[in-house]
């Protein structure tokens, strides 16, 4: 199968680019390099440093491909609160020209990476399964929501099959310490470097930490089932980030001084995800726990 993955130079977009390729799939790549990395790219895979907003007609003629991996995205939350109007056009429109041209050139099947957190907002349910009321707090998170709803008008209109990917708090190996990362990678290198970690507030927000390897596997899966289907992708494990901190430290065999600092405006308090669904309909399951993630995530900063 040929595979276009958009955002497959970055954290996650490469690894599910790796595995794809590893188990024999042709696999195009499309990314900006906003947020990607050259050194991501898997040298196997045809390669274009465009965006998703950009003509993308000559590309789809030339790669005819069978299935879209859709990870491409502006990811960085606090920017979409203070420009929502760049983040629509990279997440809603960018997605909409994408999926123009999935009609146009008759793409079998979108796997869209969606947001279990942004998504639910304040959850009031603990976990929050995929039924869960969609109340996002951040443009960014109404944008995951918005191509959710697109990807069921081109089913329905177009007959374009797709799975979407709800998922947790992805931390691992590439994920990028200096951009908008999650706490596990900003913390592992504050400690590896010696410098100060600051919790926001009193570090009990609680977040659903899924290791990367995890992610991937739903991604196979999903290439053949799932159809028309959304799923969690998390543990369904509440992890706070003082109990993160402690455990980072103790594995980094850190003595910095771990400092508390404001809390965040508008930061979810608690977030976890249930995935009921995915173990029963996909066949995935999470053989990673927070610890051997934690101990991967470091040897590959050591590296």
């Amino acid at each position: 199968m040929k595979i276009l993955v958009t955002g497959g130079a970055g954290f996650i977009g490469s690894h599910i680019v790796d595995r794809y390729i590893a188990d024999g799939h042709s696999v195009v790549i499309i990314d900006n390099l906003s947020t990607g990395k050259e050194c991501n790219l898997n040298p196997k895979a045809s390669f274009y440093k465009v965006s998703i907003e950009d003509a993308l007609d000559e590309i789809f003629n030339k790669e005819k491909p069978d299935a879209i991996s859709h990870h491409g995205a502006q990811i960085d939350l606090r920017k979409s609160v203070e420009d929502p109007i760049f983040d629509a056009q990279v997440n809603i429109l960018g997605s909409l020209n994408l999926f123009q041209q999935c009609v146009k050139h008759k793409v079998k099947k979108v796997i869209f990476a969606s947001s279990g957190g942004a998504g639910y907002g304040e959850q009031i349910e603990f976990p929050a399964t995929e039924k869960h009321a969609l109340q996002p707090l951040s443009p960014y998170g109404i944008a995951k929501v918005s191509v959710e709803m697109y990807l069921y008008f081109y089913m329905k209109t177009h007959g374009i099959d797709y799975t979407i990917l709800r998922y947790a708090n992805v931390y691992g190996p590439r994920q990028d310490p200096l951009g908008e990362a999650g706490v596990v990678t900003i913390f592992t290198n504050a400690m590896l470097n010696n410098k100060n970690c600051v919790i926001n507030g009193d570090g009990k927000q609680t977040r659903d930490y899924v290791y990367i390897d995890d992610v991937v596997s739903a991604n196979m899966l999903a290439l053949s089932k799932g159809e028309q289907q959304t799923f969690n992708i998390g543990t369904g494990i509440e992890t706070d980030v003082n109990e993160l901190a402690d455990r980072l430290k103790a594995e980094t065999d850190s003595d910095i001084e771990l400092k508390h600092g404001p809390a965040k405006p508008g930061e979810q308090r608690r977030s976890v995800i249930d995935p009921a669904k995915a173990i029963e309909k996909l066949h995935w399951k999470v053989t990673t726990s927070i610890d051997q993630g934690i101990k991967k995530t470091i040897q590959w900063h050591n590296r």
